[in-house]
């Protein structure tokens, strides 16, 4: 995948006039380096999300790179087929040379609104929401690249309750020519402790992200309480994080310690890849949705009388499928 990359350039090389293939029907996004309209495709007839990259920091982003061949956001999003990543239908340069991506329209809310709501949404939703993101996260390494701004800003839910991931800005291949010491991208709070050093780095690096989104969708919080950007990398490394325990005494041990492990200051220590951090993750859930259940069968079977609730061999009460997060963990402590 990534050698057909280093020598691919884009879909076409022709320059397309955005104004007249798209409708954009109004701004929904705008990132440091970039701005998104909700479009029509009037060739396809698509309503779609059209994201425009801007030249000049774009430039001044890639010439980090300068020599090394780096693919585009473009070459890297077209590539990845995943459900828990938003597709991309095509790219290429508007007359003014900026790179647009072609994207799936994604109907939903950012995962930033939900974790500063901390609503019922959230709570119900919490551990498959982590699930997602955690197995594009996986799919993601796996396809060799390295994504660099893991953060709940980069997410969106769907309206059927489906994490997306939405941005692939800052990603670089996983090679050693990119792993180098020295480069220093994403957002401050949520930098692994390696890459503020400016050290050598790996796939390590955006599971420590990752890590902190989780702690942030129970806390709503990151595991450093700083004010100002530059606090939050000072204390990435000098202070240990705050236990997620101390915050949500109540929240599941196996939750709790999966987290705080992809935490680790020493990447040696953290979680070696995402999957057994995901795997950790779902098998909490599961004992947690099975004892759901069960306290659900009890209670219901106490509904019931003598001589009632069972009819022609088939329960009274349909079975009720609680979800785990909605518990008296869902409450941070202070």
């Amino acid at each position: 995948m990534l050698d057909k990359l280093f020598n691919l350039k884009g879909t076409s090389h022709k320059k397309t006039d955005i104004n007249k293939r798209f409708n954009l029907i109004g701004r929904v996004g705008q990132g440091s380096m970039s701005r998104v309209w909700r479009a029509t495709d009037l060739q396809t007839g698509r309503t779609v999300a059209l994201k425009v990259l801007d030249k000049a920091k774009t430039a001044k982003f890639e010439s980090r790179f300068q020599g090394l061949n780096k693919p585009s956001e473009g070459e890297v999003a077209i590539s990845l087929q995943h459900p828990n990543i938003v597709k991309t239908y095509e790219f290429g340069w508007t007359q003014e040379d900026e790179l647009f991506l072609v994207m799936e329209f994604v109907e939903g809310v950012g995962l930033s609104l939900l974790v500063d709501l901390q609503n019922e949404e959230m709570k119900r939703y919490r551990l498959r929401y982590m699930i997602q993101i955690g197995d594009a996260l996986s799919y993601f390494h796996q396809q060799g690249w390295i994504h660099r701004d893991i953060c709940p800003r980069n997410v969106m839910i769907d309206g059927n309750h489906t994490a997306r991931m939405i941005d692939f800005g800052l990603v670089v291949p996983n090679t050693p020519m990119f792993c180098r010491p020295g480069n220093r991208t994403g957002t401050a709070n949520y930098m692994a402790p390696e890459l503020i050093k400016r050290q050598k780095t790996d796939q390590r690096l955006d599971i420590f992200s990752y890590a902190v989104t989780c702690f942030e969708m129970y806390t709503r919080r990151t595991p450093w309480d700083a004010a100002l950007t530059i606090d939050a990398v000072l204390q990435h490394i000098n202070k240990p994080p705050v236990q997620v325990t101390e915050l949500l005494p109540n929240i599941d041990a196996q939750i709790a310690a999966a987290i705080m492990k992809g935490l680790e200051a020493d990447p040696d220590r953290r979680w070696q890849n995402v999957a057994d951090m995901v795997t950790e993750i779902r098998e909490a859930e599961a004992r947690l949705v099975l004892a759901a259940r069960k306290a659900a069968a009890a209670k219901n079977s106490a509904k019931e009388t003598p001589g009632q609730g069972v009819a022609d061999g088939k329960p009274a009460h349909k079975e009720m499928m609680p979800q785990p997060a909605a518990s008296a963990e869902d409450s941070p402590a202070g």
